[in-house]
């Protein structure tokens, strides 16, 4: 059996569901990359998506489409996405089986 490639929890989705229900104009849905920055090297990106890419990967997950930037899919194979709305903060978390490591502050990871 093969490893998903990305998936979200149902929190994860009904979030980005929320997010693009805000947006002033639709969108295909989101795009998932990951750039070099941070004190561990990479972080990830989310950003609304227009029009696809050629290359991207379209995943679907709880109603929600993926687009996955292909410079990305080495580094999120197996990655799951979650949301999480606590007191101090809320946010979007990755759980990424290929991270090796990430900063302090878990904004950037290495893998």
């Amino acid at each position: 059996m093969s490893k998903a490639l990305f998936t979200l929890t149902e929190a994860a989705a009904d979030q980005v569901k929320l997010l693009l229900s805000r947006r002033d104009t639709p969108a295909l849905g989101i795009r998932i990359g990951v750039r070099q920055r941070g004190c561990s090297g990479n972080a990830y990106t989310l950003e609304f998506i227009d029009t696809p890419h050629e290359f991207d990967e379209v995943v679907t997950s709880h109603g929600v489409t993926l687009y996955i930037d292909p410079k990305a899919v080495l580094f999120v194979i197996g990655t799951e996405m979650d949301f999480v709305d606590e007191k101090i903060q809320s946010g979007f978390t990755f759980r990424n089986p290929n991270v090796k490591g990430e900063c302090g502050c878990k904004e950037s990871f290495y893998v």
